[in-house]
């Protein structure tokens, strides 16, 4: 599962300089210029960390943490500021409005990398994927929405999980069948069929799950 980071950053070489950097570390990193691109793209689909810098053309950082930790869901997103004020003052504000952590520029790229890895590390002892409105919990094994747990059965629950670890992508019946049931199965394709059927009647997700004729199942990001 591929671990997504959105940089919202308005100058452009250091957009490419983080996003390089990162993407060579393995993360997958989407890239926003301004705060209206940035809340589109969170709508839908929620990142694992922000990397945010506080001067944006349409919109202060102030507010943006502001709008994503007024909501308890975000709470597992590290947030980590990348700004040219260096005032202490800036600082603590940028912390008690939510922040993790706070990056000076010009920053080393090997302070970068460090203090997200940092993050990241600890991310991965409480695997969580978000996808819109929902919240899968890996481990407990959970599936919320506003805070309100949705009760899946055990192979619900396994064919969302990987519907939402490939956002975007078409994720085929045969596969499904497989990674869940096994390469030895002897059900039909028409079982994933009957489970994803429950999944959107229990999640009212009938267009958050879409049906690709013929092929399978995708979630759109």
């Amino acid at each position: 599962m591929e671990y997504l980071i959105y940089s919202i950053e308005d100058d452009k070489d250091i957009a490419y300089i983080i996003k390089t950097t990162l993407t060579k570390q393995g993360y997958l990193v989407n890239t926003f210029y301004d705060g209206k691109s940035f809340f589109e793209a969170f709508s839908c689909k929620k990142p694992n960390m922000i990397l945010l810098d506080m001067m944006l053309p349409d919109i202060s950082g102030q507010e943006i943490l502001k709008k994503v930790r007024l909501n308890s869901e975000n709470d597992d997103i590290d947030i980590i500021i990348i700004s040219a004020n260096h005032m202490l003052m800036d600082k603590i504000d940028g912390l008690d409005l939510g922040a993790d952590d706070y990056i000076e520029k010009p920053f080393d790229l090997l302070e970068l990398m460090s203090r997200v890895n940092v993050k990241v590390r600890r991310h991965k002892r409480h695997r969580v994927i978000s996808v819109c409105d929902y919240t899968l919990d890996l481990d407990k094994r959970e599936c919320l929405k506003n805070n309100v747990v949705i009760n899946l059965t055990n192979k619900e629950f396994d064919i969302l999980t990987i519907l939402f670890q490939n956002v975007g992508q078409v994720v085929t019946r045969e596969e499904l069948l497989n990674k869940i049931w096994g390469m030895d199965t002897i059900l039909e394709t028409r079982t994933i069929d009957m489970h994803v059927k429950s999944l959107r009647s229990k999640m009212n997700g009938h267009h958050l799950i879409t049906t690709v004729y013929g092929v399978g199942y995708q979630v759109k990001a």
